[in-house]
This record gives structure tokens, sequence and C-alpha cells, in this order.
């Protein structure tokens, strides 16, 4: 059955799920090593996926990953990732350079971002195959580039991920670091309201939970986005910071 394509007309069609899943098993059948996919990252961004691994991919980083978790990975250590997603029947690469604040998709970010995100799936995680654009030398592919943030941003708000980032987690207060530019964010009514008032003052999560239009999961949703734009002060030893980690319900055993 042919499916009529989504994509703008300039953009190549996006693969299939099932041709990917072909292509990626051919490529560990010729290096005899299923376990090869993630072989090349760099060491330490490898561990930091792999700890994000479920129960049932134990193992290994592929197909256990929320994208949010994929792309925090990314920024934390400042290196370039492609990752492929799946969404429905196709798979879309995305590439993201941390440093340049830059990401590079054959969808275009405003189609991106009108998707249901949490549906978004990683299939397969490996270093950047190319550059970041320079917007001094255009080049044929200066279309597929758009800024990081916004993708970002919305992922937190709107991705499948609802628990903090663990570097966040825990006993902590939290304040929007001074002078961080967030014009580029989608901001209005309560959630630019949370912002103002985390430029002012160090408060913790339930705190924030209470705030009008806030509850647990969206206080956590707005930290995380927040954390990822570098906009987070996090603090563990403020008065504010509770000796309750509020996201499992148990003492804190170092308090």
């Amino acid at each position: 059955m042919m499916f009529d394509s989504t994509q703008p007309a300039r953009t190549a069609p996006l693969m299939r799920v099932s041709e990917f899943q072909r292509y990626l098993a051919e490529g560990e059948q010729e290096t005899r090593a299923g376990s090869t996919r993630l072989s090349s990252l760099n060491p330490s961004l490898l561990i930091d996926l792999q700890r994000f691994a479920r129960a049932e991919s134990a193992g290994s980083a592929d197909g256990a990953l929320e994208v949010l978790e994929v792309l925090a990975a990314a920024v934390r250590h400042a290196r370039p990732l492609r990752v492929h997603l799946q969404h429905e029947y196709r798979v879309v690469p995305l590439t993201v350079f941390p440093n340049e604040h830059q990401m590079h998709c054959p969808v275009a970010l405003a189609t991106l971002l009108q998707w249901r995100l949490t549906e978004l799936r990683v299939l397969h995680v490996e270093p950047a195959r190319i550059a970041a654009h320079d917007p001094a030398r255009p080049g044929p592919e200066a279309h597929h580039h758009a800024p990081l943030g916004p993708l970002l941003w919305e992922l937190a708000l709107r991705g499948a991920r609802d628990e903090l980032l663990p570097e966040i987690g825990g006993s902590a207060a939290y304040r929007v670091a001074p002078g961080v530019d967030l014009s580029r964010l989608d901001l209005a009514g309560t959630l630019a309201a949370a912002v103002q008032r985390l430029a002012r003052q160090t408060t913790n999560l339930r705190e924030i939970a209470g705030w009008p239009g806030f509850d647990r999961e969206r206080a956590m949703r707005m930290l995380n986005g927040l954390y990822l734009h570098g906009a987070l002060m996090v603090s563990r030893s403020h008065p504010a910071a509770t000796n309750l980690d509020w996201t499992s319900g148990e003492a804190d055993p170092a308090r």
C-alpha cells in the first residue's frame, strides 16, 4: 500500500521503520556484533545513555530511551548526535549540535512541534554525520537547520518524560539564572509568571507545584526545560531545599 508523503516537496521521502530496521540488522550482521550500534559514541556519553535503559532492554540504550533523555545527554556532554526517531510508520533523522544550539532535520521545526511528541520513539543513536550550519555559508541544506532551544522546551513540556531529570532531582531548591535569554521560548500565562517568579526567588519542587496553573508534573516539566536551556540554578544547601525527595516520596538518606 502506498502512502502520500507528508513532507515538503523538496524533502527526500523518509524511510519506513521496517526498512530502517532491516538496514540496522544488516549492519549488525556485517560487523558480527549485535551490540555495536552505540560503540562509536564517546564512552562517558554511552554510560550516560545506558543508565536510562529500561529493564526490558538492559545493556543497550537503543530503543529503550525517551527522546528527552537522549537530547539531555547530548547537551550535558556537549556532543553532536544523530538520533533516528520513529513517527508513525516513518523514521525521522534528527541531528543536534548542543554547542551551536542548532538542530538539523528533514522535517521543518514548525511541523515537528505540531506532532504529538509523546509518540516519538528513539530507534537508534549515533555520532552526528554532518557539521553544524555556518551562517556565512548557506549551502543546499541550510533550510533543514533550525534553533535547538524550541525543540528542547517543547519536548520537556509535552514529551514522554514526566519526571525530573536525575541531575536536578532529589533534595534541591531552584532558581532561574540571572541574565538568561529565554526570548525564543513560548512563555505565556501561568508558565511565564512562574518563570518570572523563579527569577526572583529560590524555591523547591513542592512549592512550585502549588503555584497557580501548576501541579507536580507540570512543575517538573518546566524545571527540565529550564535546565536544558542552562537557565536553572540548582542548590542542595539552600534553606528551601527540602530533605524529602518528593519525586519518590522517600526521605533523602544523605540528610
